[in-house]
């Protein structure tokens, strides 16, 4: 198979050497026509100039007097020849004196012997030289009695015509080299982008993802090497984020996986000694572990279907201050366990939005139980609703007492399988996926935080206005 190269190559070459040829051949035919038709024309004039001063002197003569008319007052001894011819074609005498014995056939004279005049152009019988011809006829009474041939040589015209087409086809061989090396040259020049893209292309398929291709230009070429560079990129981002995902649920299946075949093996080995206490501590380990595989799982399920596009949301009209305040309730019981105060204030009117309530309910689990993490005894957690009128927005604030995220931190916390150093546990999809969701309901969702002091997270959303509370 021909390269990209080699076609463009034999393309160009082709074209113009059809161009060239078209161009050579007219310039041919032109040249041909004016030197030759010149030639013959000039000679036609000539002879039809002299016909026209003598035909009444030669008219009256004899073929032996009309020979010595001729070379008394018609030979001029220029480069044109006249010859006397008899009604057959013989040659009577020429205007140098002389009179071979030499009978003539070409057109013209056969022409002449038929009573019009005429032309020809052709090699010489007798001088064999080429020439181009006009005979004239003679008449007398009704009748042709000799012939007059004017003939000029083409040999002069013949080597100008030489060397004019053999520099045309110097030209022409000359301007085919020249577009071959341009077409080389342009063809290496788009080639080479594309063989460089080949070769990066290759690097990647050997597992090297460190390459990229040089952008040369900006045009077609150069956006193509642009593009593929992003395309490298972005599946290096891909490649970590699997290798991220991989590494960190490997980890944090392992954990409880661990907790619950222990456990299970415990309780399984022990004796019936009556102790309830240690099957009652296993039984909780095994649940609450069995919980967090739960909740992986789900969190998995959720990034699976964000990533896939696949997420659908079961929208309705719905009071904002209802999910909250469910989640709230559900979640206080923890207060007892973690020695946290979760405290929560709603607005004293309904806030009508568009959203689906369990996913909204799922956000805020998620925001308050990251609260509960990382909020020590004794801390505080708020929840609150407002409305910011400026913006025409439903706003969910949630802000703890806890650690806080560090500054280099903070700008990652919501990207997919990113873990704070903290030495918390967790999937790392936790806050990508609340933001996400929040987004599918054309919101907002911002997190300020500083360390020690605490973390505050805002979820804006789009309010639904002049409208009946559902």
């Amino acid at each position: 198979m021909r390269s990209i190269k080699a076609k463009m190559v034999w393309s160009y070459l082709l074209l113009i050497a059809m161009v060239v040829t078209v161009l050579g051949a007219a310039f041919a035919v032109l040249m041909w026509n004016y030197y030759y038709g010149s030639a013959q024309s000039s000679v036609k004039q000539r002879a039809e100039s002299a016909i026209s001063q003598h035909s009444r002197s030669l008219a009256s003569l004899s073929l032996h007097d009309q020979a010595d008319y001729l070379l008394q007052n018609m030979a001029d001894g220029g480069p044109t020849r006249i010859q006397l011819l008899s009604s057959t074609g013989e040659v009577q005498v020429d205007s140098d004196g002389f009179a071979p014995k030499v009978r003539y056939s070409s057109d013209d004279v056969r022409s002449a012997m038929a009573g019009s005049t005429g032309t020809w152009s052709g090699v010489d019988p007798y001088y064999g030289e080429r020439v181009t011809s006009v005979t004239i006829p003679l008449l007398g009474d009704t009748r042709v009695v000799s012939l007059l041939r004017y003939t000029s040589s083409l040999e002069k015209i013949d080597n100008m015509v030489n060397q004019l087409i053999q520099m045309a086809v110097i030209v022409g061989i000359s301007v085919v080299l020249l577009f071959l090396g341009l077409s080389l040259f342009l063809a290496q020049r788009i080639v080479n982008p594309i063989q460089e893209l080949t070769r990066v292309a290759r690097y990647m398929a050997d597992g090297d993802w460190t390459k990229r291709a040089t952008k040369r230009s900006g045009d077609e070429i150069g956006q193509l090497a642009e593009t593929f560079n992003v395309m490298v990129s972005e599946l290096n981002k891909r490649e970590k984020l699997k290798n991220d995902f991989i590494s960190s649920i490997s980890h944090e299946l392992r954990t409880p996986l661990t907790s619950i075949k222990g456990w299970s093996e415990t309780l399984k080995e022990s004796e019936p000694t009556g102790d309830d206490e240690e099957v009652k501590l296993g039984l909780s380990i095994i649940s609450k572990e069995t919980e967090r595989l739960s909740g992986l799982v789900e969190d998995l399920l959720d990034f699976s279907k964000l990533s896939s596009s696949a997420m659908e949301l079961h929208t309705e009209l719905l009071d904002l201050n209802g999910p909250v305040k469910e989640t709230v309730r559900q979640l206080a019981v923890r207060e007892e366990n973690t020695r946290v105060k979760l405290i929560a204030a709603y607005a004293a009117s309904p806030i009508v939005v568009c959203g689906d309530a369990n996913r909204l309910k799922q956000v805020i689990i998620n925001l308050i139980d990251n609260a509960f993490k990382f909020t020590p005894p004794g801390g505080t957690i708020r929840v609150a609703t407002t409305v910011s009128e400026e913006r025409e927005q439903a706003q969910i604030m949630i802000a703890d007492t806890g650690s806080g995220i560090a500054a280099e931190d903070l700008p990652h916390v919501t990207e997919k399988f990113y873990k704070a150093s903290t030495g918390q546990g967790g999937s790392g999809l936790g806050l990508a996926i609340c933001k996400e969701i929040i987004e599918l309901h054309g919101g907002e969702l911002q997190i300020d935080s500083e360390r020690g002091a605490g973390t505050i997270v805002t979820i804006s959303l789009p309010r639904v206005k002049d409208h009946a509370t559902p």
